[in-house]
């Protein structure tokens, strides 16, 4: 059993859930201080959701959702922006990249990829890879379940271990 921050969160929440007091604002600030980071038990996040480096320095708007099986890296924020309301809202198979930010009432498609240190103020297409400050497309991902599995560390259907991974072109 890891004490990483996700599992925190998550005990945090069913906690929360059951009418439980005071323990759950104890295990936030436990994420704080022990990850350096912010993941209130209001927030929505998924089955299968993982935070990289065990969830350092992520910052999480309580009004975010984020779907299932998404990698948040570290230093990611998902927060709100100065005068106006909402949060991010994040669909399944979400990637976002070390020290992202996204910012405001934006949705993010599935199987979208956000690149490393990007700042995201604007919709995100399912499939789309964006990067860049501001944040923009940079590519469609043609299989983006392949795509997601290769990354995660997966081998996408079909392709057995014994068969070459790389191809020359």
């Amino acid at each position: 059993m890891d004490l990483d921050a996700m599992w925190l969160y998550r005990l945090a929440r069913r906690l929360h859930g059951e009418g439980v007091p005071l323990l759950p604002d104890l295990l936030r600030r436990a994420i704080y201080h022990l990850h350096g980071s912010y993941i209130p038990y209001e927030a929505e996040i998924g089955e299968g959701t993982l935070l990289g480096y065990g969830g350092m320095g992520v910052v999480v708007h309580k009004d975010a959702r984020i779907g299932r099986h998404c990698l948040l890296s570290q230093q990611v924020t998902l927060g709100g922006r100065s005068g106006l309301r909402g949060a991010p809202v994040l669909g399944d198979y979400v990637r976002v990249g070390a020290g992202a930010k996204l910012l405001g009432a934006i949705h993010v498609g599935d199987w979208a990829v956000i690149g490393a240190n990007a700042v995201v103020l604007k919709d995100v297409p399912p499939g789309a890879v964006v990067a860049g400050v501001p944040a923009r497309v940079v590519r469609e991902l043609e299989d983006p379940p392949a795509a997601w599995a290769k990354e995660m560390g997966f081998l996408p259907p079909g392709l057995r271990e014994s068969e070459p991974r790389i191809h020359s072109v």
